[in-house]
């Protein structure tokens, strides 16, 4: 037995002088054909397209990919020690190569013919992100390694570490530390706490099966043991281990919220982009800045909506839009999961009517709201262009149990009885010393129709002309 133990390690030995004999020729084959590592340092992430308000709101983003690079300077300690003792505890020590990990891939070699896993450095991983495919081939492993020591020969390691935080895909299109930090937790990297960094630092492994949103368990498995790795380091004392240990994993959807609503101005702002730069403009992280201050937009938007609801409701109340009698709540709730919000009317579903008002159950379905019966009388019945039915006496008289119908929620929370407009209107303001657009608002809503109203449609010009008219006697 002891001749077996003794012969293998002498393979092992062998093989390991082998793979270095092996590098340093295969370093003088391919370093000639290798690509340059200065490349690095001028590297162009592929970063959305950002539409902002002129008083810098954020109004869209376009692009798959979600991204907001960050600063070495600006990664919060912690996270580099979650990191490092998920991904690569010898960082601080080794010159992009673990002898460990090669150690270990030849092994893998010796037992299986094949290397399984790498063990790779981060140094690696950025070359192997940056430049390569991810075969798994002595080839491309050989490669790696190569590239490996000449990036850590002409980048620091703050350097390789700013270029793999902001390079890694770890779940949900989020794309380095700052995006995934803002679509788990909605807030930066630097506000997050202990717990939720070690999150973040396992997903670099295995982005699917550590998801916090599609894995939960396996999610705080991997947590955890982060958390262990960095208390056993002495990264962390026992009370903030303990305490992050015992913080809930509380991860949750995040899309980026924008601030401003201006869909139409966004659009044309998407339109023009693309017609300049094609493909790129959703990838090369542009940021426009248009002349639209956030106030004037907030304010025609209230015009248009408050204008073509009361013009709406003048002619008439067109009934449900569905009608879903007899359903369980479980049924109603399933229903308004398929319907959308549209410019703040409200889907909702009628379960019960007294003298008083309605009782609905929203969008959510956790709970039922009221909506007063003062709200409601403007109802009439619309019959045709021309005419309406008799003013409503009850809430009975407009609504049904089971009824789909709309709501327009106040500002103190309370909910008015409403109906989708079926006419449409456009609002256009600019400034008359250089033409620049200060408002626009192209229809009712936009995820009704994307038509362009203000843009796209043919529109008598009534009195518009007079001034031009007058200015010019």
């Amino acid at each position: 037995m002891i001749r077996l133990l003794k012969f293998f390690w002498w393979s092992l030995v062998a093989v390991f002088c082998s793979l270095l004999l092996g590098l340093s020729g295969a370093f003088l084959y391919l370093s000639p054909t290798l690509p340059s590592v200065e490349a690095l340092r001028s590297i162009q992430l592929q970063i959305p397209l950002r539409v902002f308000s002129s008083d810098g709101k954020l109004i869209a983003e376009f692009g798959e990919m979600r991204r907001t690079p960050i600063r070495f300077a600006e990664i919060p300690p912690n996270f580099i020690n979650a990191l490092l003792s998920a991904e690569d505890d010898n960082f601080a020590n080794h010159y992009g190569v673990d002898p460990s990990s090669l150690m270990r891939a030849a092994t893998q070699l010796v037992k299986s013919g094949h290397i399984q896993s790498g063990g790779s450095t981060i140094t690696m991983q950025v070359a192997k992100n940056f430049f390569l495919t991810s075969e798994r081939s002595f080839s491309r492993k050989t490669t790696e390694i190569l590239l490996a020591l000449q990036i850590e020969r002409q980048l620091t390691k703050d350097e390789i570490l700013e270029l793999y935080v902001n390079k890694i895909y770890l779940g949900n299109r989020a794309y380095g530390i700052e995006a995934a930090a803002q679509v788990y937790y909605g807030k930066s990297i630097r506000d997050v706490s202990l717990a939720q960094m070690a999150m973040i630092a396992g997903l670099p492994k295995a982005p699917s099966r550590f998801n916090p949103l599609a894995n939960a368990t396996r999610a705080k498995e991997r947590r955890d043991w982060i958390l262990g790795r960095m208390f056993r380091l002495g990264k962390i004392d026992q009370t903030a281990y303990q305490a992050a240990l015992n913080e809930p994993l509380n991860a949750s959807y995040h899309v980026p919220t924008p601030e401003v609503n201006a869909p139409y101005i966004a659009e044309m702002a998407r339109a023009e982009m693309v017609g300049r730069y094609g493909s790129e403009a959703y990838t090369e992280g542009f940021r426009v800045t248009t002349t639209v201050p956030s106030d004037l937009q907030e304010h025609a938007n209230k015009s248009i909506q408050q204008g073509l609801i009361d013009y709406d409701q003048r002619h008439g109340y067109r009934g449900p839009e569905s009608r879903f009698p007899g359903m369980t709540r479980a049924g109603w709730t399933q229903e308004l999961t398929k319907q959308r919000t549209i410019n703040g009317l409200e889907p909702a579903i009628v379960t019960q009517i007294d003298k008083t008002g309605l009782r609905v159950l929203t969008r959510n379905g956790e709970k039922e709201e009221t909506v007063d019966w003062a709200s409601m009388k403007w109802a009439r019945p619309y019959l045709n262009t021309n005419s309406l039915g008799a003013n409503p006496k009850q809430p009975g008289d407009v609504a049904k149990v089971g009824d789909l119908v709309r709501l327009l929620r106040q500002t103190d929370g309370s909910l008015k009885f409403s109906q989708i407009p079926v006419a449409q209107s456009a609002l256009v303001s600019l400034d008359p010393q250089n033409g620049a657009i200060r408002a626009l608002v192209g229809g009712f809503a936009f995820e009704q129709s994307n038509y362009n109203r203000a843009m796209q449609a043919k529109r008598q010009p009534g009195s518009s002309f007079k001034p031009f008219i007058y200015s010019a006697a």
